[in-house]
């Protein structure tokens, strides 16, 4: 993620975002010899770089392989010089998180002196995704571990595939994370089946590109074609493939955040996505007033100009909810009226909407993450999940009016049922996964304008296509208590 560039703003909003592209999977490799594509389910190797590169190249090619080149900064020049005559497809810039507005800085000046050759900057700083447990925060400076009732931790990349997507500029999100080796069986003989289909999958479902390392152990057994290996391996080859092959949407979201960098609402928007949260991320200098239409939060973390200020301004006179966190100031609606004031904010009516002033930095990002869901109008989440503490969704528009797509990443090692909740009146919903391929019909229910369902045993991931064409009519049923 580009946490040391240029000050910018981040806008998570609930109109769609940059265009999604299908998912595409890099494979790094680093033996000698390797399979066909066509047992490895890829044809792109990411390659880094080293003496043995070039023969590793070679081989590569002879297969059939499109090959990339990992160089850190200090080799950039040198393996951009090697790559344009050498048949490799790009060169992927990788270091630390620190390192990363260099890194731009050099990918940019590499496109311009080696136009024919794809200079992409690989993020670094992704996690493994998985199940952890229960959930870590700090309150009042004390780290604090939640109770065995509440939901697990899920360690997972979509806070920073969205922040890449709005500050990235010549590529899709593209990131790669290391392996917890920790366990003496994993170390030894690599992760199982199911870890790898679960990158796979929470990449292909958020529209991210991903560099998956594979252990040596597992690159030795599929060179060698080795019986174990090559069955263990299909499972993830039939992900590859169905994610491969998803639309290039447009995410629906419903917040919009505003900030400086990735550190100052990192944890933040970390806790948004976890808790099913919509947002998309957007730079300041593309926030016009339009773009703020029909959303419902607007969250500040960053100094607002004059500009931004009557954005938001006009945001709430049109009945949105802005909040501002720790940003001391003299803006046009403290003098509107006094205010309600409790311990750690000021709430100022402005014309149809609202203005909440935090007078410090969030402490608990827990608690305000589920804050901002109770802030939200309901009418305006594009979709929601209920009793699936496991699962992360996302909704993207469809191919033609009246059509979406519900993408869903299962975190836990165990398939689950997962129940929905999706704005507007759909007739039909078909269920398809990497397992089963395409389609499952699921039974539908509707009330006050949202379509609900459940998708059954999601292992990994999953996708729903949802169309409002046809003659059938929603079925109505009472609206449920609570809502």
């Amino acid at each position: 993620m580009r946490m040391l560039r240029r000050v910018g703003i981040v806008v998570l909003v609930m109109a769609a975002s940059a265009a999604g592209l299908p998912a595409k999977i890099y494979i790094q490799w680093t033996q000698s010899s390797m399979p066909a594509p066509r047992v490895l389910g890829v044809s792109n190797l990411v390659i880094p770089w080293s003496d043995e590169a070039q023969s590793l190249l070679a081989n590569a090619k002879k297969q059939g392989y499109r090959v990339y080149w990992e160089a850190t900064l200090a080799q950039s020049q040198a393996v951009a010089e090697a790559s344009a005559n050498s048949g490799v497809a790009g060169l992927m810039l990788q270091g630390s998180t620190a390192e990363e507005t260099q890194l731009e800085e050099a990918a940019s000046k590499l496109r311009v002196k080696y136009p024919k050759l794809k200079i992409m900057v690989l993020s670094g700083a992704g996690k493994q995704p998985e199940m952890r447990g229960w959930l870590v925060f700090q309150r009042d400076g004390i780290l604090q571990v939640s109770s065995p009732t509440s939901q697990p931790w899920l360690d997972q990349n979509l806070s920073m595939v969205r922040y890449e997507r709005a500050f990235e500029r010549g590529q899709a999100p593209l990131y790669s994370f290391s392996w917890d080796v920790s366990d003496p069986l994993i170390k030894e003989n690599g992760p199982n089946p199911g870890s790898y289909a679960l990158a796979v999958a929470e990449a292909g479902a958020f529209h991210a590109d991903l560099v998956l390392q594979l252990h040596e152990a597992q690159q030795k057994g599929l060179a060698t074609g080795d019986p174990q290996t090559l069955e263990d391996w299909a499972r993830v080859r039939r992900t590859i493939s169905f994610y491969e092959r998803g639309d290039g949407e447009k995410e629906a979201a419903a917040v919009a955040v505003l900030a400086d960098d990735y550190d100052t609402c990192y944890e933040e928007i970390n806790l948004m996505a976890r808790h099913n949260i919509p947002f998309q991320v957007f730079e300041s200098a593309e926030v016009k007033g339009q773009d703020l239409a029909g959303f419902s939060v607007v969250i500040a973390f960053a100094a607002l100009g004059s500009e931004l200020t009557k954005q938001i301004q006009a945001f709430a006179q049109q009945g949105g909810t802005a909040v501002l966190t720790n940003l001391p100031g003299n803006y046009p609606w403290d003098s509107d009226s006094g205010g309600k004031k409790t311990d750690h904010a000021v709430t100022y009516t402005v014309g149809k909407g609202r203005v909440i002033e935090l007078g410090e930095q969030v402490s608990d990002p827990e608690t305000f993450a589920q804050d901002i869901r109770r802030l939200m109008v309901k009418q305006q989440v594009p979709v929601s999940l209920w009793n699936s503490l496991t699962t992360l969704v996302a909704e993207y528009p469809g191919n033609k009016p009246g059509e979406a797509s519900v993408e869903l990443v299962n975190y836990d090692e165990e398939p689950t049922d997962v129940q929905v909740q999706v704005r507007g009146n759909f007739v039909s919903a078909r269920y398809e996964n990497p397992e089963r391929g395409c389609c499952q019909e699921l039974k539908l229910s509707h009330v006050d304008g949202f379509t609900d369902f459940v998708v059954p045993n999601v292992v990994s991931g999953g996708r729903v296509h949802l169309s409002t064409a046809g003659n059938q009519k929603p079925e109505a049923r009472p609206t449920r208590s609570g809502e």
